[in-house]
């Protein structure tokens, strides 16, 4: 409860007042829906019993207008209900992706893409289902039961205590249902999770699945992820559907035992028919109302399963934190100069399995540093280190001689220009993609980042040059272009330290050598750090940094290239 008022009150702020007049409408609702079973008794009772055809009219006029009213009420609930659903949805997804947006890369990792994505759309929709339901059917059953009855004891005294005795069956049966569905629905979001998991890795490498015509395999993965997402979903419907049945038979026993013993009083005491119609009617409604909050609880289950997972992201407190810019030990990066003092590094995922082992380097102000080593050996780990997108697990990145974990983090990676392995381009046109790096960049910046990323000679021979609309992901390019347009991004943040992680692998040597050498020539002052697998490409006077499979430093290689020249 305390996670409710701290989370989700404040999203409902906007709305109050619908979550105000819902109750109100629905009170008005109920009392015009109760009243029509007493007014059908007085019709059979005072009107075709005793053949008063005015008596008939006139009640019949009055349920009408009841009627038209309750409809009325009904109708105007629904749009309060349904504005503070979907409002209430907006806000949370709002909450969940600001949340995300502050992650550091080993936040993310301990949730999975694709489970953060289950949770900001499949998971708040469940709550939007349940507010908006709660607010039609929550007051409803609970009003609607209490005023009924209260009409059923003003008829007969006996007979209601027949529906009372039912209350409790009812009760600890829906409980029984509630404890049982709720670890399916845990379990259900988790087989979601899974699925589009999936799904996602399918439709992202698909181009990978059709070279190497592995759709068969994809379909069985996919149909496995699936069948048992199928599996355990019955599973839960199944629970939900048993509490259907065990209401009607429960039901169906109270209307008999009505019917029967008020037949026998009509008979014995004379209890009128109208009145006997009545509490049917009532008996009905009683129910109906105990199944509307069995559904209710049930509903309240499987939300409050989508609730603990949504709360597990809004509880997470990014592992890596904003330095505040009013604290005396705010920074900024003014030279570039990188010092790696004994850094180890492990994935929170596997605190246990090392990647990087007592790391010491230093590269000064303006130098070229190139990483070298083989496959899994943590390259691309040590460059995530400087910007924080990881922290170390031990040791200390200096830059420019301070700490990296005291430089507040949004200084830190304005001041760092990175590109990464997997190269990633947004839809939209070239010149908005340049743009990330300096939304505020000249044209004139954007073609000199270009030509220093051997790109602007490409992006020149397309029809609209700079405003060439690219697909998601830069599908109409090739590997090498989207490359060179990653470089002239980072390049655009004018960065005092840039780090290139694997950023020339598709594009061709003579390509890759000429981009390095204008590195050099013209980001004299920006410290370069970049990993490779071609030690051909090496210019001569760059340093070389080589890693070993272990993580560690491997010092006969880790010197000046000379030796590779």
């Amino acid at each position: 409860m305390k996670k409710v008022r701290k989370y989700y009150f404040p999203l409902l702020k906007d709305f109050k007042k619908q979550l105000v007049f819902s109750p109100l409408l629905v009170f008005i609702y109920v009392l015009c829906e109760t009243a029509q079973p007493m007014l059908m008794g007085t019709i059979v009772d005072d009107g075709v019993m005793k053949e008063d055809l005015q008596h008939i009219l006139k009640t019949g006029g009055w349920m009408i207008l009841l009627s038209a009213i309750g409809i009325v009420a009904a109708v105007s609930n629904l749009l309060c209900a349904s504005k503070t659903a979907t409002g209430f949805a907006s806000n949370l997804r709002g909450a969940i992706f600001y949340k995300i947006q502050r992650f550091a890369f080993a936040d993310i990792d301990k949730f999975s893409t694709a489970s953060l994505i289950t949770r900001i759309t499949n998971d708040t929709t469940v709550l939007q289902q349940l507010i908006q339901r709660s607010m039609m059917l929550l007051y409803r059953a609970p009003l609607m039961m209490i005023i009924a009855f209260f009409f059923v004891i003003r008829t007969d005294v006996a007979l209601a205590g027949i529906i009372a005795a039912a209350i409790p069956v009812l009760a600890i049966g829906i409980f029984l249902f509630m404890r049982k569905g709720y670890p399916l629905f845990i379990k259900l979001q988790e087989k979601l999770d899974e699925l589009n998991r999936t799904v996602r890795e399918n439709l992202i490498n698909i181009k990978v699945v059709k070279s190497f015509v592995r759709e068969d395999f994809e379909k069985k993965k996919f149909a496995k992820a699936n069948e048992d997402y199928k599996d355990t979903a019955l599973k839960a419907v199944n629970v939900i559907i048993m509490v259907i049945p065990f209401m009607q038979l429960v039901m169906n026993i109270i209307i008999l035992l009505i019917l029967w013993i008020g037949g026998i009083k009509n008979t014995e005491a004379g209890i009128e028919i109208g009145k006997l119609i009545s509490m049917v009617n009532y008996s009905f409604q009683i129910l109906m109302s105990l199944m509307m909050v069995s559904m209710t609880i049930m509903m309240f289950a499987r939300a409050s399963a989508s609730s603990k997972r949504i709360t597990e992201v809004l509880d997470t407190e990014p592992s890596i934190t904003e330095k505040d810019k009013n604290s005396l030990s705010y920074h900024i990066i003014a030279q570039g100069t990188v010092v790696f003092q004994h850094v180890d590094f492990a994935y929170a995922t596997e605190p246990d399995k090392m990647i990087l082992r007592d790391i010491n380097f230093s590269v000064s102000a303006g130098e070229h540093l190139t990483i070298i080593g083989p496959i899994g050996s943590g390259k691309s780990t040590l460059l995530q280190l400087i910007p924080r997108l990881y922290d170390v697990s031990a040791g200390a990145i200096l830059i420019d001689g301070v700490d990296a974990r005291d430089y507040p983090v949004k200084e830190l990676r304005q001041s760092i220009g990175v590109v990464q392995q997997r190269t990633e381009l947004f839809s939209g046109t070239i010149l908005e993609n340049l743009r990330w790096g300096n939304p505020d960049a000249t044209e004139e910046q954007i073609r000199q980042a270009a030509r220093i990323a051997e790109a602007d000679q490409f992006v020149s021979l397309f029809p609209d040059q700079y405003n060439t609309l690219l697909g998601r992901n830069g599908v109409n390019l090739s590997g090498g272009q989207k490359q060179r347009l990653s470089i002239a991004r980072a390049l655009l943040k004018n960065p005092k330290i840039l780090l290139l992680d694997s950023s020339t692998s598709a594009i061709d040597t003579d390509t890759e050598r000429r981009i390095r050498q204008n590195l050099k020539t013209e980001l004299q002052e920006t410290t370069v750090i970049l990993v490779t697998q071609r030690i051909q490409s090496i210019l001569p006077d760059e340093s070389v940094l080589a890693l070993t499979e272990d993580g560690r430093l491997d010092p006969a290689l880790t010197q000046n290239n000379s030796r590779f020249a």
